[in-house]
């Protein structure tokens, strides 16, 4: 939610191509409108946002920023997670229509969002009456840099993005000197024993034919090794694709932490705090189909039907919200030949992956399939052969 320096070139940007450009929306969020005669209205959405990560990939282009995280925390700030290609995407696909309106018909919403990676930044520009304020779209459409061979894209009609929750668990214990643990109800017991416990819920409680994902990617206690803390945090994240599994997950998460602080006789039951919440991410079948075709004339054998990915994505709330059919695909960002390489010896995993500080989507391809993908989509909606 800090996107000024990106917001001010997207809207910049726009400004210049001829649209009529809406600033701070949603906090940082930009939308540019561009009316060329009648037809479908599109909603074109690229998130912006940048990640707490310091940049490891050795490139030229290597961010070097640093901020303070909401703690006070001096970090690294890069967009690991390839945003900055979706910024330029659309960037790009705006320039181009507005370049060639003889070639289309309808309405276009290009939308720069912010704050994707918290969850708020969808919700944040609804909320700040964007369906009050701009032409209601037909269709929403969206894309999202992931490893995968550059020059592909997948798409997949239904569910492609799963639901995600984070959460923060602070469990209290009493502290004491390291010396005499009998006198302390030691919260990194608790913590430790929690963490263990957490992880049987997906393999014990989730019944095989139901993904799910629950990863605790924080243990925080202490300050010294000869003291025993007054409490310790947790904080861990929930994949799920599926309501009733999510809610079982959620309930399970507060039994065990409850559990398990009775069990060290803690005076206090844990604190729970929602950090983030994502929707599931579900395409719309008929709109899907129109993608797919439009993606098969302009890629051919390179545009496929993908998996759904154990990610999440606050971009279904647009359509949610404004009750309208939405798509979202991948584009695939590694290079080729390095993609090829760790498929033949069963190693994809190993290469480096969003939220990597290794994450570097190979150019240009990716950066001109990503182009070509968002143009053909909005195509499908916006040519003369689809106003017949």
């Amino acid at each position: 939610m800090r996107e000024v320096r990106t917001a001010g070139i997207a809207g910049d940007w726009l400004s210049q191509h001829g649209y009529e450009v809406t600033r701070g929306v949603g906090g940082t969020g930009v939308v540019g409108l561009l009316r060329n005669g009648e037809g479908a209205t599109v909603m074109l959405r690229a998130d912006m946002d940048a990640l707490p990560v310091a940049e490891a990939t050795g490139l030229p282009y290597a961010s070097t920023a640093t901020a303070k995280d909401d703690e006070g925390v001096e970090v690294g700030v890069a967009h690991a997670c390839g945003h900055d290609l979706h910024v330029t995407w659309l960037m790009g696909v705006a320039r181009l229509l507005a370049e060639h309106r003889d070639r289309w018909k309808g309405t276009v919403l290009a939308v720069f969002q912010p704050g994707e990676e918290v969850g708020r930044g969808a919700r944040g520009m609804m909320d700040d009456g964007m369906a009050a304020r701009f032409p209601k779209p037909e269709v929403i459409l969206g894309q999202h840099v992931m490893v995968g061979e550059a020059g592909t894209v997948g798409y997949r009609s239904g569910i492609i993005l799963s639901a995600g929750d984070s959460l923060k668990v602070k469990l209290f214990g009493r502290g004491s000197h390291g010396s005499q643990p009998q006198t302390a109800i030691d919260p990194v017991i608790m913590a430790a024993s929690a963490t263990l416990r957490l992880q049987t819920i997906v393999s014990r409680e989730i019944a095989p034919i139901d993904s799910a994902v629950l990863t605790i990617g924080a243990l925080q206690a202490g300050t010294k090794e000869n003291i025993i803390p007054d409490d310790a945090t947790l904080k861990l994240n929930i994949r799920t694709y599926n309501e009733a599994v999510r809610e079982h997950m959620l309930a399970a998460v507060k039994r065990i932490c409850c559990a398990e602080c009775a069990a060290s006789n803690a005076e206090r039951e844990p604190e729970f705090t929602a950090l983030d919440s994502y929707p599931l991410t579900e395409n719309d079948a008929q709109a899907t189909a129109r993608v797919a075709a439009a993606f098969k004339a302009q890629f051919g054998e390179h545009a496929h039907e993908t998996a759904p990915a154990a990610a999440s994505e606050d971009f279904s709330v647009f359509g949610r919200s404004w009750q309208v059919p939405y798509v979202f695909w991948f584009v695939g960002g590694t290079d080729p030949a390095i993609y090829a390489e760790a498929r033949a010896k069963g190693r994809i995993n190993a290469i480096p992956s969003n939220h990597s500080p290794k994450f570097a989507p190979v150019l240009p391809r990716t950066l001109e399939t990503g182009l070509q993908a968002m143009l053909a989509a909005a195509a499908a909606w916006l040519s003369a052969e689809a106003q017949r």
